[in-house]
């Protein structure tokens, strides 16, 4: 497996803004850690649902500060901007065999800044599972 190769395939589906690349990303089996849910959420499908929110909460102003590549995983850090708050916080991704993401953890800063991602969040999955005719 190559990290490196897997952190670009995630950076071109991150810089497209584009969540069509997700599925080809992400393992069956995949966790998804969110700051905003206690339990981990798992399954491709959720694990993807999760990032797609993300894709729309943190929007455009998402942006790559700092990474750190280890030999299966990635520490990357960012910042944004959610409803007029500055947003702190580090993806921690790591990659099975085939280099597709088996691990996905978020972490946010300051609590301030959490507690609005939190609130976006929730409304824009509230919104996907309306719009699936799911809910």
């Amino acid at each position: 497996m190559d990290a490196a190769a897997a952190l670009a395939r995630w950076h071109a589906v991150v810089e497209s803004r584009d969540p069509a690349g997700l599925p080809g990303l992400v393992a069956e089996d995949a966790v998804f850690r969110s700051p905003a849910v206690h339990t981990p959420q798992v399954g491709r499908d959720t694990v993807v649902g999760y990032l797609t929110a993300a894709f729309t909460v943190l929007g455009p102003q998402l942006a790559y500060k700092r990474e750190w590549l280890g030999e299966d995983s990635a520490v990357l850090q960012f910042r944004t901007e959610v409803g007029g708050l500055d947003v702190s916080g580090i993806d921690m991704i790591t990659w099975d065999d085939e280099g597709r993401i088996v691990d996905f953890t978020v972490m946010v800063r300051p609590k301030k800044a959490l507690d609005a991602v939190i609130e976006h969040m929730g409304a824009e999955l509230l919104r996907m599972l309306e719009a699936a005719g799911t809910q």
